[in-house]
């Protein structure tokens, strides 16, 4: 992958302010902003950070703490939850991770602030995927579904709308993102597994897992119903009433013959399912792949024919969040952007939103392993320090390139997700 230069997104914080904001936004991106009262120097640099366990680590607690001053208190919850305590909830936290597809539900709230452009440093090296909804190299991917790009703008500071176009405000500052695909044993399988359709395969009878969050096991589900040949959708990530009540019959039908072992809703689960071997085929996130691996276990995030379902997540800040505690939070997503937290992420399997800074913290070989697909030069090592693969192996799904580039639909919130859901819960109740 070559290096990129500044401007990769094709935007700028000078083109997003239009005029006479683009001073402000200079000396916010070069921390000029100074002079707080004394006694903000004195009070603690607490942040409350909302968000699920997968980019919460005590790894990343430490550095922050020794870098910034900044004390992250995790308040960890489920997908659903998170999203049920941001409408229920908003004062509860300082610092939203949450992922795009929610914010179908959460904007419409007031319950969240967009974030200021001009005041994240690293905002031109954004990768485009989130803004214009294509590879840095320039190829456009699948937009099935809630795309980031399709949500990443509000009309204003304030506002309660997506913009239609680019703003200076952001509903997310984009963390970490990847291209989603089945986990596979392949020690328990062997043989290979080329197509989602396998997860419904009778072979794996009571060996096989579905995740338990509707927005995102509804997409799941339809890459295994496309792939059986059942049904093409127009766009799987916004289904008729009809599409819906075919999808789930076919889930249903499945789990009526025993098909799924369990119905997954965090990452945890996922891996002791996997570690235990009483699924050998289940819907997996990379970083939980990885758990798998260090463990020693024999645990693949499978390439697939029919491509990937992506995600992506960032952060935001509660409504509630003003002075001083605003600039604490913009200090601690800046410092996210940085390098460091990118770096390692990249080292769990997942990509950084900011590609340049994330490679700057990042050895050579690890680079071209994790982001170019080439066989690994030294042992590859997980961020704490247990080996992932020895030298010589090759990442499942090749490149950054190829597996970005093969997203074929992300994490939606449907017009009829009130439908989805209820039709979810009753599959999941029977």
């Amino acid at each position: 992958m070559t290096k990129r230069t500044k401007d990769t997104t094709g935007l700028s914080r000078r083109a997003v302010l239009k005029g006479a904001g683009a001073a402000a936004g200079l000396a916010a991106g070069s921390g000029a902003i100074t002079g707080f009262p004394a006694v903000w120097s004195q009070e603690p640099k607490v942040l409350r950070y909302l968000g699920t366990a997968v980019n919460q680590s005590d790894d990343i607690t430490k550095k922050v703490k020794a870098d910034t001053g900044i004390t992250i208190e995790y308040i960890s919850a489920t997908t659903d939850d998170v999203t049920k305590r941001v409408i229920t909830q908003p004062n509860s936290f300082d610092v939203l991770d949450t992922e795009y597809f929610s914010l179908k539900k959460l904007v419409p709230s007031g319950n969240i602030l967009a974030m200021d452009a001009t005041k994240i440093k690293q905002f031109d090296n954004i990768t485009p995927v989130f803004t214009k909804g294509q590879l840095p190299n320039g190829k456009v991917i699948g937009d099935q579904g809630t795309a980031p790009k399709k949500v990443m703008f509000v009309e204003g500071a304030n506002s309660t709308k997506f913009a239609s176009g680019v703003t200076q405000w952001v509903t997310l500052i984009p963390t970490v993102y990847n291209a989603d695909t089945l986990g596979i044993r392949p020690d328990l399988i062997k043989r290979p597994i080329e197509s989602w359709k396998e997860l419904l395969n009778p072979e794996f009878k009571g060996k096989a897992s579905i995740l338990n969050i509707p927005s995102i096991g509804i997409m799941d589900a339809a890459m295994v119903v496309e792939a059986s040949g059942l049904y093409k959708y127009p766009d799987k990530g916004n289904m008729t009433r009809a599409e819906i009540d075919m999808t789930m019959k076919v889930l249903t039908e499945a789990k009526k013959s025993g098909q799924f072992r369990a119905f997954w809703k965090d990452f945890n689960e996922s891996v002791n399912l996997m570690s235990s071997g009483e699924t050998v085929i289940q819907s997996m996130w990379s970083p939980a792949v990885t758990a798998v691996r260090t463990k020693g276990i024999a645990c693949t995030f499978q390439p697939l024919k029919e491509g990937y379902r992506s995600w992506a997540s960032g952060f935001c800040l509660s409504k509630s969040v003003t002075g001083r505690k605003a600039e604490l939070a913009y200090e601690f997503v800046n410092w996210f952007l940085s390098g460091w937290a990118g770096a390692y992420l990249n080292r769990q399997g997942y990509y950084s939103a900011v590609l340049p800074t994330a490679k700057a913290n990042m050895e050579p070989y690890e680079w071209a392993y994790w982001m170019e697909g080439k066989p690994a030069e030294k042992d590859i090592k997980a961020p704490d320090g247990s080996l992932l693969e020895k030298a010589g192996a090759s990442r499942d799904g090749g490149s950054y390139d190829d597996r970005m580039g093969n997203v074929a639909c992300w994490n939606a919130v449907m017009d009829e997700n009130d439908y989805m859901v209820r039709k979810w819960n009753e599959f999941i109740a029977a």
